[in-house]
Formats: C-alpha cells, structure tokens, sequence
C-alpha cells in the first residue's frame, strides 16, 4: 500500500485532490491540518488518518512524515516557512518525494501578467524546493473551477 501525506488537507486542491486519490486503490492517505474537526467526516473511513498539526511545526510534520512513500504539499500563507519545514522533516524521516502546489506565474511564463508581490511566498517557496535535494514536481496550477470540462496545459521553467 503506497501511504500518501497531504499537508494543508483541508484545502480546495487537496480536497480534490483526496477524493481522487480515495478513487484508486493501493493508497493510504495521512491527512494532515490545523484543526482535524473539519476533516471528521472521513475518520471512520480505514484508509485515512487524521492528524492535527501546523505546517511550521517540523517536529510535528516529522511524525506525520514517518513511513509515508510521498508528501503533498497545499499551503498558503507563510510559504517559505512552511517549505523549510517540511524538507527538514522529510530529510530527518528519510522521505524523498514531494509534490508541492505553488501558483501560476512563479517563473514569469504567463506574457504580459505582472503578478509580482502577491506571488513572492509561492515563488520563494517553489525555489526552497527546487533546492533541496528532494524528488520534487512543483505543481502551479492556473484558473480553478468547479466545470466538470478539465483543459491544462504543461510549461517548464525557463
């Protein structure tokens, strides 16, 4: 069973994103957010496990760390922090592949949209990644909606 931790579980991207990964079998998921109550519902279900914590808290994400095959990441807020603890955490468990959802724009690839000052804590943060040494993808997603229609594209740095 491959064991998944999603760190910001209780966000709109990681809801989606546990719901998805509930579909597939094979998969454990470790749900990891400030205040577990909001995630309740999905006690009772054995392939989940709830736990509270904050995503500055290396010591924490270190325990939720332990055992797990991958580490998915849907922050907001002190990006950069968060990031650092994170890597540490995974580094201290031996944990090497991270998925991390930072924002359209980090690398300038959208012509014409000056996102500059919003954007500093997703690029700051996807650059901490990109540094650690970790198997990482940083994920930057564009426009959400709930369409059931699903149309992306791919770019690469640079």
């Amino acid at each position: 069973m491959t064991k998944v931790l999603i760190i910001g579980a209780h966000g709109q991207i990681a809801r989606v994103a546990t719901r998805q990964l509930l579909e597939r079998d094979g998969l454990a998921l470790t749900l990891f957010l400030r205040r577990a109550r909001r995630l309740e519902r999905l006690a009772d279900n054995p392939r989940i496990r709830i736990v509270e914590g904050d995503a500055t808290d290396e010591a924490a994400l270190a325990k939720a760390v332990e055992g797990q095959d991958v580490v998915y990441a849907n922050l907001a807020g002190d990006m950069p922090r968060q990031a650092k603890a994170i890597i540490a955490a995974m580094t201290q468990q031996g944990a090497c592949r991270l998925i991390f959802v930072s924002s359209m724009g980090i690398y300038s690839e959208i012509p014409g949209e000056p996102y500059r000052r919003i954007l500093d804590p997703y690029r700051d943060s996807a650059a901490i990644v990109e540094n650690s040494g970790l198997d990482w993808t940083v994920i930057r997603p564009a426009w959400l909606s709930d369409a059931p229609a699903i149309a992306y594209g791919t770019t690469r740095k640079g």
